[in-house]
Formats: C-alpha cells, sequence, structure tokens
C-alpha cells in the first residue's frame, strides 16, 4: 500500500469509518505477519502477537501523529511484541530433574524484584516529570523537539519543511528549547 493511501484510510479509520479498519488490516495484515513469521514464535505466540499488535493499534489509533507511517509503527510494534514474547520463554523453563531445581535463581530472587521495581518507578516518575516540563514550553518548542525525536530522524530539509522554518534556524533553536527545558527540570530538582 503506498503511504498516502494509509494515511487517508488511518484517518477514516480514525473517524470510525469500518470499511477503512478493514482495508488497513487486509492491507498491513500481510506485514505484520511477516515480522512475526521471522521471528520464529509458536503459532499459539504468533497468533497472540498479531492479534496484540492490531489491539495496540487500536488503542494508540488517534494519537498517531504521522498516520501514513502506520506501516512503521505497526513492524516496530509487531518486532517488540515478539522480543517480550521471546524476553518471557527464556525465563521459564520447565523441568523435573531434582538437581535443576536445587540451583540458585538467576532472577536474583524476591529482594531483586523489589529494588527493580523501585528502580523502574523512580524512572517512571523522572519520564512524568520530563514530560510535564515539556508541556510547559511554547509550542513551537514542543513542535520542533517532537518532530527532531522522531525514529527515523527526519533532516533538517525534512523538518523545515514540515515546520516553515529556516534550514540555519533549526539547530540554534533546538539549542534554545533543550536549554528551556534543562531548566525547568532544575527547577523541579530532576536535571
Amino acid at each position: 500500500m503506498e503511504r498516502s493511501e494509509v494515511g487517508a484510510l488511518v484517518r477514516s479509520a480514525v473517524d470510525g469509518d469500518a470499511a477503512a479498519w478493514k482495508a488497513i488490516v487486509e492491507g498491513l495484515g500481510p506485514l505484520v505477519w511477516s515480522v512475526v513469521r521471522a521471528h520464529r514464535l509458536s503459532d499459539a505466540d504468533a497468533h497472540e502477537v498479531y492479534q496484540t499488535v492490531w489491539f495496540r493499534f487500536t488503542q494508540h489509533l488517534d494519537r498517531i501523529r504521522e498516520p501514513e507511517k502506520a506501516g512503521s509503527w505497526l513492524a516496530s510494534t509487531a518486532r517488540h511484541e515478539c522480543l517480550k514474547v521471546h524476553r518471557q520463554a527464556r525465563r521459564l523453563v520447565l523441568t523435573d530433574d531434582p538437581q535443576m531445581l536445587d540451583t540458585v535463581s538467576e532472577d536474583g530472587g524476591p529482594e531483586q524484584t523489589l529494588l527493580e521495581t523501585e528502580d523502574a518507578a523512580a524512572q517512571g516518575e523522572r519520564v512524568r516529570r520530563l514530560w510535564q516540563a515539556f508541556e510547559e514550553l511554547g509550542e513551537r518548542c514542543r513542535q520542533l523537539l517532537r518532530v527532531l525525536i522522531a525514529s527515523p530522524p527526519p533532516s533538517y530539509q525534512e523538518v523545515s519543511a514540515a515546520l516553515d522554518i529556516a534550514v540555519g534556524s533549526i539547530g540554534p533553536m533546538r539549542q534554545r528549547c533543550l536549554r528551556r527545558l534543562r531548566a525547568r527540570l532544575e527547577a523541579r530538582g530532576t536535571a
């Protein structure tokens, strides 16, 4: 499917068009399956990942900033979900060997789990504060920084065309926006 066609279908699906949704699934379903099959999951896991990818897509459908890149979003999400299944499978080892049952776990036990949970909570709080400070920036800074953190990163020519900013102004404006963001974070004791 052409990117422009995908973008139009995604916008229609956001507006509730069932035919557009069906066309998206039919057009991009093979892409999702190819990513899932490339990870050599069991049939059950492959079907689970496929369904999860489409579920995540419906959850984020109205928040996708670049609808024409929905195929990339789906492929990336499929890859992440497959890797998650592989990680979970590595943790689970079935055995009836009594010697194996006496070995020490690599997970480190409940203490390690607690520490990891606390670290994850602290990281989540830092991320929340970052986005809170980000939202306090001016609209122009938020637009520029959002475009610049896209994956894959756009060229300065693409940024210039998208935001109507001279190519030579992008770097200095980026620096000013990041300084403002850092100042807001430092004021909160987060930097």
